[in-house]
């Protein structure tokens, strides 16, 4: 059967989403409100988003040792990705990417906001987000939690947003248009915003909700009930926590993010570790501060299932859990993300819908990306998917229907100098191979083999015997380039004209 998304994406293909044509007249049959599923109303949306959690942190993933069974219930009763990736691995450009559709060379958000060798990010444009295209389209809602973006979150029935990145105690927030004191943890305030959110939604339309923690973004500070969490456990160190970078492109060898020198726990004291020792000191007080601050988000999500499943709501309700980008947890000795790498890149993607779809189900077959997000939940709400938007919906995939999905992606990283020191680079990745290339002088390549080398410690760019691989991507990283109409930013500096602003973070 041939769906209203099918027929776009197809006529998408033909005109190129480059050419900014209208499709709109293209779509005679398609009325937005169609939705074909188990269920007879649109879905409640809820989209629960944390911020750094990596993919091995979670029990449904694989971890024995960070037990997370409400996270685990929504992919357990529905869908689980298991190749989901973001298309830059930064706070900002992800968030905004998830809300538009759209690479960050194309919405403007390249970066967290710093300066950063390119001229002022512009601000986002909230009309064009798949919550408020959801609300012309009858959806009451609501915004709780971990913004993160340049512009106020404006438009929404109900907001109750966090300043900025916010502290884990007792933080100050927008709510309905006044900055309000709030009391106790950060993740158990915006818990609470979110369980109201849905108690006084209105019943005569669906719902659409963003719900997003501050978890698991340093500082890593719990809640009190955690704080004695694994504190008798020694986590294993990664197979690759040894590794000496020296082997790795100048690019990477240059990145500020290696866990023997994360500010956070170092003492610099005499008789205190040093060298060796301190990297593995610090990596256990980090990776447990990591587990007890998503307990708490596993817990806070917990009660809001529960209540949904309570108020008769949980049929009707698409749950949808992810992060805005991956992390390093001490994989190459590193910590934090941006970097084209597999921990940084790839993220868990969960999707429960009782009324809607199957459970049980995991797709390790195909790419599911940041840029899909917005296109699917307009099209499971009945939405006109603009055709600005870049990615595709997951329909598709949900129904198993056959369909001609990607076969490979565009990444792309762009902010420097600032915090880490990672240099701007872009690549693709398809089933088997991945090409980084740091495109600022000197240029640099990387080219991983990730059936042979999942951890992606032997780099074969230099190696004559992939030199045809080597070729064929770079001009495969051209076409998609073109694809997405993506240009080297024109306000961008040379590097001897760079401020020198690297540093570790906060």
């Amino acid at each position: 059967m041939t769906t209203c998304n099918d027929r776009r994406n197809a006529l998408k293909r033909l005109a190129g989403a480059s050419l900014g044509l209208s499709l709109a007249p293209l779509f005679g049959g398609c009325a937005p409100g169609v939705v074909r599923s188990r269920s007879a109303r649109r879905p409640n949306i809820v989209f629960i988003m944390t911020d750094d959690h990596a993919r091995s942190a979670m029990s449904l993933y694989g971890n024995a040792i960070l037990q997370t069974p409400n996270l685990d219930r929504i992919g357990n009763e529905g869908l689980r990705f298991d190749q989901a990736f973001v298309t830059n691995a930064l706070c900002l450009p992800s968030r905004a990417s998830f809300l538009t559709g759209q690479y960050s060379h194309t919405h403007g958000m390249r970066t967290n906001g710093e300066e950063a060798g390119f001229t002022r990010e512009p601000p986002l444009r909230n009309a064009q987000t798949w919550p408020l295209l959801l609300r012309t389209a009858g959806y009451h809602t609501g915004m709780v939690g971990k913004w993160h973006i340049n512009t106020l979150p404006e438009g929404y029935d109900y907001t109750a947003m966090i300043r900025g990145q916010g502290s884990y105690f007792d933080p100050e927030m927008w709510v309905q248009g006044q900055w309000r004191a709030q009391r106790g943890h950060t993740d158990d305030v915006i818990g609470g915003h979110a369980l109201r959110f849905v108690k006084e939604a209105p019943r005569d339309r669906p719902f659409a909700l963003l719900y997003q923690f501050k978890a698991p973004h340093r500082d890593w500070n719990p809640a009190p009930r955690f704080r004695d969490r694994f504190e008798d456990v020694e986590i294993p160190l990664p197979p690759s926590f040894e590794e000496s970078l020296e082997a790795r492109s100048r690019a990477v060898r240059g990145t500020m993010m290696r866990i023997a020198e994360m500010p956070d726990f170092r003492k610099g004291k005499i008789g205190e570790p040093a060298g060796e020792a301190l990297a593995k000191a610090n990596f256990q007080q980090f990776m447990r501060n990591y587990y007890r601050v998503l307990l708490g988000v596993d817990e806070n999500i917990g009660r809001f299932l529960d209540h949904l499943a309570h108020s008769g709501m949980a049929e009707d309700t698409l749950v949808v859990y992810t992060t805005d980008n991956g992390f390093f947890l001490g994989e190459h000795g590193l910590f934090d993300k941006r970097l084209m790498y597999e921990p940084s890149i790839r993220i868990p993607l969960l999707l429960r819908w009782p009324g809607g779809m199957e459970a049980g189900r995991v797709d390790d077959a195909h790419f599911a990306l940041n840029i899909d997000l917005a296109p699917t939940l307009l099209d499971l709400g009945g939405a006109t998917i603009p055709h600005a938007m870049q990615g595709e919906s997951w329909r598709p995939l949900i129904e198993r229907r056959a369909t001609d999905w990607r076969q490979d992606f565009l990444y792309e990283y762009y902010e420097y100098p600032g915090v880490h020191c990672v240099r701007p680079h872009r690549g693709v990745r398809n089933a088997r191979w991945k090409l980084i290339e740091f495109w600022r002088e000197p240029s640099e390549y990387e080219l991983y083999d990730l059936q042979a080398d999942p951890q992606e410690r032997n780099n074969l760019a230099h190696d004559p015997a992939h030199a045809q691989t080597l070729s064929q991507l770079r001009a495969r990283l051209a076409e998609l380039r073109a694809r997405y109409d993506d240009h080297d930013p024109p306000d961008y500096l040379p590097e001897q004209q760079q401020p020198q602003q690297c540093h570790y973070g906060g």
